[in-house]
């Protein structure tokens, strides 16, 4: 389905939670302590636009696939866009900011989705760039650089095949 964050519009079902200060101190945005929590109901309508048909809103994937070296995320990236992936979040992640992430101290506090959608190399540290849901106030405006293998990165992406 399309989606897009909370209060906007155009898309079939957007995101049930306005966005918050996640792991960043605002002026602007709310603590997320302070934002009720809405978990989505599962719909047969567009519930953001009900002018959209559901059922032309709807893209399936026919098959998806994980990946087993660096060159081959690489290409999937450059031929199709971007891939899905998944980390280790360690305490230290909370504070990024900017530069090439990788773990340096604290605990880790659990798994991670994020989106990937491209890579590079900075200060002889090749990375890959990143895209985090935490809004678009954290990090380096939402995005982040994390080391190639930092985290167990490497070995959690994963893409998928348009289908029918």
């Amino acid at each position: 389905m399309t989606g897009g964050d909370f209060g906007t519009s155009g898309t079939c079902y957007n995101y049930t939670m306005e966005q918050c200060a996640h792991h960043v101190d605002s002026t602007t945005l709310k603590s997320c302590d302070d934002v009720k929590q809405v978990a989505p109901k599962c719909s047969k309508s567009c519930v953001d636009d009900d002018s959209r048909s559901y059922k032309d809103d709807k893209h399936f994937a026919s098959s998806s696939y994980g990946f087993h070296n660096v060159d081959k995320i690489k290409n999937d990236i450059f031929q199709y866009g971007t891939v899905t992936a998944a980390f280790t979040v360690y305490e230290d992640f909370l504070t990024y900011k900017s530069g090439v992430y990788s773990h340096q101290s604290g605990s880790a506090l659990g798994g991670h989705a994020i989106k990937t959608i491209g890579w590079g190399t900075e200060n002889g540290e090749d990375y890959w760039l990143c895209v985090n849901s935490w809004n678009n106030t954290w990090g380096d405006k939402g995005t982040f650089k994390i080391k190639m293998g930092a985290c167990g990165i490497n070995r959690q992406m994963h893409a998928g095949l348009p289908g029918q």
